[in-house]
């Protein structure tokens, strides 16, 4: 198969790469610089030919490591730190993922979301609790999507915590040539490890924020992202087999479900809208954010639902916080900053200005294109 333009790039920068650190590890001075030199001169145009591309942050993170190390080897004193510029020829180290203290996130700490919650229950809770009542499989794909802020990741991460699940949390950007060159060897060393993981039957969720990075539509595939999308979308087809009996779930989250491309949705069999908060879930969200501050008589609860109707749950946290902040300055600004007694309950005045400030994050434009391709492909 012939490599696309980008991909003949990505490698010739590789290939510099390898060679400066094998004349760096030499001790030839000179000529390592030469060959950092040249990995960023091809890593520069590859940013430059391709600004939207995904890599472009590693990328720029690459060409920093190497100028570090340029200007390390030109110093006179002739120290230096490191034989090669971290993250070269490494492989992704999977235990930076993997949460070891688990997720302590309860069903009863989100709000609303029951539709959400009973397809999560009928796709990975009780297929856990009780595989024999499921002869013909279960779903192990599963996709969040909705406006930002609305308590997809939360999600996730109570699922961990209701069936005890190894948790790894990835973000696609890291997934996608987290080391140059490395990607479909990133996706494929993440799954046979949740593999591993699972083969004694304890559950595993792999979930991948912004997963739209990985696969959404793009008109320009830059390096090896055809290599890893088709990586990914070999082992979701490896862990949907029925035969296979064991409890590997990726779940994926995006704010852009329209940019993702189709053969990928089809392999999550259940497609969950988070929307925004409707009045039952602010109402509750309130209890939640006020329980350990101090509100005023004056504070009616129903107004404040009301008047943040559209608000997304992140929008809501800041508004309660910026509440709380003007308690604070006047704290501090009157002298007695050193004294718990002085600060005062939070007023139904200082939501009425935090409100002024504080519009919501979501359009009702964006409102639409969700409830749009939520018509087209829900799937609960």
């Amino acid at each position: 198969m012939q490599m696309s333009p980008s991909e003949e790039l990505e490698q010739m920068a590789v290939r510099s790469l390898n060679e400066a650190i094998q004349l760096d590890r030499q001790g030839s001075r000179g000529n390592a610089i030469s060959r950092y030199q040249r990995a960023n001169e091809i890593l520069l145009k590859l940013c430059s030919l391709y600004p939207e591309a995904p890599q472009n942050k590693l990328y720029k993170e690459q060409i920093e490591n190497c100028q570090r190390r340029i200007s390390a080897l030109k110093a006179p004193d002739g120290q230096l730190d490191s034989p090669e510029p971290p993250g070269s020829k490494q492989s992704m180290k999977l235990e930076q993922f993997v949460l070891g203290e688990k997720p302590k996130v309860k069903w009863s700490e989100i709000a609303d979301l029951h539709d959400a919650k009973k397809a999560i229950e009928e796709a990975v809770v009780f297929p856990v609790k009780r595989p024999d009542l499921f002869p013909l499989g279960w779903p192990r794909g599963i996709l969040f999507f909705g406006p930002p802020g609305c308590g997809k990741t939360l999600l996730a991460a109570a699922i961990a915590t209701e069936i005890d699940a190894v948790f790894y949390s990835v973000d696609a950007a890291s997934i996608m040539s987290k080391w140059l060159g490395e990607s479909e060897k990133n996706v494929a060393e993440l799954f046979n490890s949740a593999r591993a993981a699972a083969k004694d039957g304890a559950p595993v969720i792999i979930f991948i924020d912004e997963i739209d990075s990985l696969v959404g539509i793009r008109s320009d595939e830059v390096g090896g992202e055809v290599r890893t999308r088709n990586q990914f979308l070999k082992e979701m087809d490896n862990i949907l087999d029925k035969k296979r009996r064991n409890h590997v779930y990726v779940i994926g989250a995006t704010n852009k479900p329209w940019v993702l491309d189709e053969p990928f949705i089809r392999r999550f069999q259940k497609r969950i809208y988070v929307p925004l908060p409707n009045a039952e879930a602010r109402r509750e969200m309130f209890n939640i954010y006020t329980e350990n501050l101090s509100i005023a008589p004056d504070v009616i609860p129903e107004t404040i639902v009301e008047k943040t109707e559209g608000y997304s749950g992140s929008d809501l946290r800041d508004i309660f916080q910026n509440a709380q902040t003007r308690v604070v300055r006047e704290v501090f600004e009157s002298g007695h900053s050193k004294n718990q007694e002085d600060t005062r309950p939070i007023s139904m005045e200082d939501f009425r200005e935090t409100l002024k400030k504080r519009k919501p994050s979501v359009s009702t434009q964006m409102l639409g294109m969700y409830d749009k391709w939520f018509d087209t492909y829900k799937a609960l």
